[in-house]
């Protein structure tokens, strides 16, 4: 029987991730729930703590977090063993959780995105940039390797031993999209499925919320596409 632990990064999210952390442990499917506090100023780990998640730190940087939730799983490690990542601000819904791991434990795929722009959004929850910038690199991802994409949302599951197997470089916000290029690279079973999405439940958005973080996400991102597209291994 697969086992699931739930990965969530966050950065000064101590209004959403009581939330978030609840929703997933709600659902009845992770054995753990790992919230990977990133350097931050407020209370984010304490309120973690008290809603259930096992909390551990990381450095600045969002890749660095995702790495660092991913090695902190305990459950002793399977095949069958699934991790799931989703942010902490509140903008991604657990209540998908299932949904995104059921094919996974299935034995019909190996990784399973959910994509925002297929399912239900809030309006507003996304801005033009995110929804244009995941087009254009589904694109260019279905050029290089034949895969389809068509967001790159960071609610995802990836059996354990293949995210192993990616060995995942990527420190800050081109994490997504590095495993997204591997994974299509290394031949992994893939699925995309609609998820919903709604507005973040509470603090402010270290990407979208401001034209610094915007223009440094978007710039993280470009040079991991061309980093991972023009490399000839996995690294």
């Amino acid at each position: 029987m697969s086992k699931v632990a739930v990965v969530i990064p966050a950065l000064n999210e101590e209004e959403p991730i009581t939330g978030v952390v609840r929703e997933c442990l709600a659902t009845g499917v992770p054995g753990e729930v790992i919230v990977v506090d990133n350097g931050s100023t407020d209370h984010t780990a304490a309120r973690a703590r008290e809603a259930g998640a096992r909390v551990i730190a990381a450095p600045r940087g969002y890749g660095r977090a995702c790495a660092a939730g991913a090695r902190a799983v305990s459950i002793p490690q399977s095949r069958d063993d699934i991790v799931v990542f989703l942010d902490g601000d509140g903008s991604d819904i657990p209540a998908f959780i299932p949904q995104l791991v059921e094919p996974i434990t299935r034995g019909t795929h190996d990784f399973v995105i959910g994509s925002r722009t297929r399912g239900q959004r809030e309006i507003g929850s996304m801005n033009f940039q995110q929804i244009v910038s995941g087009r254009i690199a589904g694109w260019i991802m279905q050029l290089l390797y034949g895969v389809r994409y068509t967001d790159m949302c960071p609610f995802r599951a990836i059996r354990r031993d293949a995210l192993a197997k990616l060995d995942m470089r990527e420190e800050t916000y081109g994490w997504n999209l590095e495993m997204q290029m591997k994974a299509a690279r290394a031949g992994l079973r893939i699925l995309e499925i609609p998820v919903n999405h709604r507005h973040r439940t509470g603090g402010e958005s270290k990407v979208s919320g401001t034209l610094r973080g915007t223009f440094v996400a978007g710039t993280r991102i470009i040079a991991t596409l061309f980093r991972v597209a023009v490399s000839r291994s996995l690294v």
